[in-house]
């Protein structure tokens, strides 16, 4: 299996921008973890290499990674394979990011600014770009439901060997 290495994690939480005159936060916050990873290693084993991988075990709800943990966002982890995975091409990933961002209203520049950084130039700049499908009601854990909107894509940079975890969602 392909060894990813951790890089960087940035959190970009929306309530930490002067939302007045822009209507409200939200409650969002996106979660950036960037791996490095060997040249030459296949887009399947990339993924599988991520969801293996200990960072991968975060519920998103406040407590971080769970080395033992047992989900991944509202799923029970069981469910979520690299095969939950579908390519998707960069401008539609940074499309559906940019509306879910502006959903209340526009956002404040020191927050487009930081979304511009660190969530939208790993999509820009990716070779291969995809997104975790909808597994269904059914795949969530017992708390799976708890946020409104959750949106999660992997950038993969072939050429920076570098492969991005975005995590987009509310509380």
């Amino acid at each position: 299996m392909a060894k990813l290495v951790p890089d960087t994690q940035v959190l970009v939480n929306f309530r930490h921008h002067d939302f007045t005159g822009h209507g409200p936060h939200g409650h969002r916050w996106v979660d950036v973890k960037s791996f490095r990873f060997p040249q030459g290693i296949q887009h399947s084993q990339l993924l599988a290499a991520l969801v293996a991988h200990e960072q991968f075990r975060d519920d998103y709800a406040g407590g971080g990674v769970d080395p033992a943990g047992t989900r991944h966002g509202p799923y029970w982890l069981k469910h979520v394979t690299a095969h939950a995975y579908r390519p998707v091409a960069n401008t539609d990933a940074l499309r559906t990011l940019r509306s879910w961002a502006g959903q209340h209203g526009s956002i404040p520049e020191s927050l487009e600014e930081t979304l511009s950084s660190t969530v939208h130039a790993p999509i820009d700049s990716a070779t291969s770009c995809y997104h975790l499908q909808d597994l269904g009601h059914q795949k969530f854990h017992d708390w799976g439901g708890v946020h409104i909107d959750f949106h999660e894509y992997v950038a993969i940079d072939q050429d920076r060997a570098l492969l991005t975890l975005l995590v987009a969602a509310d509380d």
